[in-house]
């Protein structure tokens, strides 16, 4: 069941029990658009898919005791046609058009928050398989899942992984951080009466208030103290935070900026649209960047 990753060499499958030789897309223009995210939910530990260690083609690999804190940058790519209907690593049905993914360590099933670095779009994915077996990629997404993040044409991408660890009460945590989920993201867009946000956690970004915060003057277009920003996404890297701007600029035209926060988890820039006047204003814009993909964007005020 090991092998049953996507990424695995075609010539190096020894399962015998795939009719496709070379793993492809599905036939037609699959609209993932509306497909949401994972939900995650507390689920009992289970023993199938996470014995550890365990060797696939000579190289031994290792299963993490808890996926706790986890969130690393890497390579990833997708799987779809040649294992569509076949089972995972941990005896369940692989579905391409499902929001899940394979992981060679996280403790499967679980649950993880993956974004693109080149265009800041995030997807919630199920793991429940094993892999990716071949070179340097970190995680194997469905093809759904990786058409979501918009690198289904070329194969890969880089991209954060942070794992979401849900507690037997229903307690979220991302990368060992409060969270709010995903459920509760995409209500806050299509609330039809806004009102005063309450302070929200920001994902990834260390939960208590940053020590030392500044602007980037390079991409600020405005600021207000009093104003209410709509939150993107947060990353280590700065020009992934300005790539993301150039792309969101692209597409509509609001005031963009990447607010740098010290933490205690090191320095994070977050890329926010705004200043807007009012929340409902935030709140259009919200809904505006969800059609762009943007499902996991938080309101704020400048003081957070």
């Amino acid at each position: 069941m090991l092998v049953g990753c996507a990424s695995a060499p075609p010539e190096k499958d020894h399962s015998g029990r795939y009719t496709i030789r070379q793993d492809r897309a599905p036939d037609g223009n699959f609209d993932a658009s509306g497909l949401k995210d994972a939900q995650p939910r507390y689920e009992e530990p289970r023993r199938a898919g996470n014995k550890s260690s365990y060797t696939v083609w000579g190289k031994q690999y290792s299963v993490m005791d808890d996926n706790d804190g986890y969130v690393a940058e890497g390579m990833a790519s997708w799987y779809g046609e040649k294992f569509h209907g076949h089972k995972t690593s941990n005896g369940e049905v692989f579905d391409m058009y499902q929001m899940t993914a394979a992981h060679k360590s996280l403790r499967i099933p679980s649950y993880a928050r993956v974004t693109s670095l080149a265009n800041g779009r995030s997807v919630i994915v199920r793991v429940n398989d094993r892999g990716p077996f071949h070179g340097d990629r970190m995680i194997d997404l469905s093809y759904a899942a990786a058409k979501r993040l918009g690198y289904q044409g070329q194969g890969v991408a880089k991209v954060e992984v942070a794992a979401i660890t849900v507690s037997p009460d229903g307690a979220m945590l991302l990368a060992n951080k409060p969270f709010a989920g995903a459920a509760r993201s995409q209500a806050v867009a299509v609330q039809s009466k806004p009102k005063r946000p309450e302070p929200q956690r920001e994902p990834v970004v260390a939960a208590e208030p940053a020590s030392a915060e500044r602007q980037d003057s390079a991409t600020v277009v405005a600021s207000s103290a009093q104003g209410v920003f709509v939150q993107l996404a947060s990353f280590s890297s700065n020009v992934a935070a300005k790539n993301l701007i150039r792309q969101v600029q692209n597409q509509m035209q609001t005031p963009m900026r990447v607010k740098v926060a010290d933490t205690g988890s090191g320095r994070f820039h977050r890329v926010q649209a705004g200043p807007f006047n009012n929340e409902q204003s935030a709140l259009q814009a919200q809904q505006l960047l969800q059609t762009f993909g943007f499902h996991q964007t938080i309101l704020l005020t400048d003081s957070r």
